[in-house]
C-alpha cells in the first residue's frame, strides 16, 4: 500500500541544499585560513566550553523541543540539520563583520563557538514553529535569522556593547523572532493536526532530558565570551544561583496554580530555565547571589503564568493571544525564552543604573539611554525579523507542508512500517 504523503521533496531539498554547501565551501576556501599558532593550554580550556555549548545545542535544544507525539524524529533531527549549516553561514558573517580587513579570515575555536551560539537563535525560534515546516523552509529562515541575528549583534557594537552583552540577547531576539514567524505562518488547523500535537509520556521524559542537558551546561553558556576568569567564575556562580532557584520555584508554583495541587511537567522543562535565561546578559555585572537568586525567583514565576495566562501552545488552548492575533506557538518559546529574555534586559539596565558615575548626571543618563537602546533594538530586530522571515515562508516556492500533515514524523520520513499510533 502506498504513502499518501506526496514525494514533495525529493529533488527540491537536495536542490537547495547541495547548491548552498557549494557555495559555503567557496567561501571557506577563499576567503578562511586556520589560526597558525596556538597554545595548548588555552585550546584544552577553550574546547571545555565549545563541548558544552555543543552538547546545549545539539542534545538539550534538540530533546526540548521532542514533546510532540508524532513529530520526535524531526524534532531531533531537524535541530542538527539546522545548527549545522546555522553554524557554517554564522562563522562566515561574524568573520566579514567584525575582523574581515582583507585579508583572509582567522578560524579558530573561539569563532566556531560564537558561530554555534548565534546558531542556537534558530533553534530557539524553530520551536513556535516546529511541525508546520519542511527542511527548505527551516534552511530560507536559519539563513535569514543568523544574518539579522549577527547584524543586530553588529549594530549593538554602535551601543558600546562588548561581544557577551550582545550574544545574550540572543534569548528575546530568538523568541520574539520565533513568535512573528508563527504567527505570519499560523492559521486555522483541522482536527487531525490537532491530534497529532498532543504530547505523549515517552516523548515529554525526552523533553525532560533536554531540559536536564540545558540546566547542566548553562552555566558555560553565560560565561563563554567573558574575558578574565573572575567575571567568568562570577557568571557561572550566578547563573546557577539563578538555576537553582528556578528549579525549585518551578515545581513549587506549579503546583501552586493547579486546582487539585499537581505538579505540571509542562511548566518544570520550561520555568527551570528561566533563571539561567534571565541572568544571561547582566551575569558579570550581579555583585552578589542573592539578586541572582531572586532574578531565578521571578523568571521561573513569569514563566510559568506567561504560559498559563497567555496560553500560545496552538489550536488545543483558545488563549488571549490565540483568539486576538491567531498566534500559535508550538514550543511556548515566549514564556521559556522571550518573558524571562525581558526581564533580564529590564534587570541590565538597572543594575547600569545603580553603577553608573551620578556625579555626572549627563553620562549616567547616557549610558542608561543607551543599554534602554540595546533592549528596544534587540526586540525591535527579532520582531521585524520575524515578520519578514514569515512572510517568506509563506510563498508556495517553499512547497510548504498540508495542515493536515503538520506534526508528522511520516511527512519527512521513511518509516520501516507504519506502527501503531501513526
Amino acid at each position: 500500500m502506498g504513502s499518501k504523503y506526496p514525494k514533495s521533496l525529493r529533488i527540491f531539498l537536495p536542490f537547495w541544499a547541495l547548491i548552498l554547501e557549494t557555495a559555503f565551501i567557496l567561501i571557506f576556501y577563499f576567503f578562511t585560513s586556520y589560526e597558525i599558532r596556538s597554545k595548548k593550554l588555552e585550546l584544552l580550556e577553550t574546547y571545555s566550553a565549545f563541548q558544552d555549548i555543543n552538547v546545549m545545542a545539539v542534545l538539550g535544544l534538540g530533546f526540548l523541543k521532542a514533546s510532540l507525539r508524532r513529530y520526535a524524529w524531526s524534532s531531533v533531527a531537524f535541530n542538527l540539520f539546522t545548527l549545522a549549516l546555522g553554524v557554517q553561514w554564522a562563522i562566515i558573517l561574524d568573520g566579514f563583520l567584525f575582523s574581515y580587513s582583507g585579508e583572509k579570515i582567522t578560524i579558530n575555536i573561539q569563532r566556531i563557538i560564537r558561530g554555534t551560539m548565534s546558531a542556537m537563535s534558530v533553534l530557539i525560534s524553530s520551536g513556535a514553529t516546529l511541525g508546520k515546516v519542511n527542511l527548505v523552509q527551516l534552511i530560507v529562515m536559519t539563513l535569514l535569522e543568523v544574518t539579522v541575528f549577527q547584524g543586530t549583534k553588529f549594530s549593538l557594537t554602535f551601543l558600546k556593547q562588548n561581544d557577551h552583552q550582545s550574544m545574550m540577547q540572543i534569548h528575546m531576539f530568538a523568541a520574539y523572532f520565533g513568535v512573528a514567524t508563527a504567527w505570519c505562518l499560523s492559521g486555522p488547523g483541522p482536527d487531525a493536526a490537532k491530534e497529532k500535537e498532543q504530547r505523549a509520556t515517552t516523548s515529554t521524559l525526552f523533553t525532560t532530558l533536554g531540559t536536564l542537558f540545558l540546566w547542566i551546561f548553562w552555566p558555560t553558556f553565560n560565561s563563554a565570551l567573558l574575558d578574565y576568569p573572575s567575571e567568568k567564575e562570577t557568571a557561572v556562580s550566578n547563573t546557577y544561583y539563578a538555576l537553582a532557584v528556578s528549579a525549585v520555584v518551578a515545581m513549587s508554583f506549579s503546583a501552586a496554580s493547579h486546582s487539585e495541587g499537581k505538579i505540571s511537567m509542562n511548566h518544570v522543562y520550561r520555568a527551570m530555565l528561566a533563571g539561567g535565561v534571565a541572568v544571561g546578559v547582566a551575569t558579570n555585572l550581579i555583585y552578589s547571589p542573592w539578586i541572582a537568586m531572586v532574578l531565578g525567583f521571578l523568571a521561573a514565576m513569569i514563566s510559568i503564568i506567561g504560559a498559563k495566562c497567555l496560553p500560545v501552545m496552538g489550536y488545543r488552548l483558545e488563549g488571549c493571544l490565540n483568539r486576538i492575533i491567531g498566534l500559535h506557538d508550538t514550543c511556548e518559546v515566549h514564556s521559556t525564552f522571550g518573558l524571562p529574555g525581558l526581564l533580564g534586559g529590564l534587570t541590565y539596565i538597572v543594575l547600569i543604573a545603580e553603577q553608573a558615575n551620578w556625579t555626572k548626571v549627563s553620562t549616567a543618563g547616557f549610558q542608561i539611554l543607551l543599554s534602554a537602546g540595546c533592549v528596544a533594538l534587540t526586540m525591535a530586530t527579532g520582531l521585524a525579523g520575524g515578520v519578514l522571515t514569515g512572510s517568506i515562508l509563506r510563498l508556495n516556492l517553499w512547497k510548504a507542508p498540508h495542515a493536515a500533515k503538520y506534526f508528522d514524523d511520516q511527512a519527512f520520513w521513511k518509516f520501516p512500517h507504519l506502527a501503531v499510533g501513526f
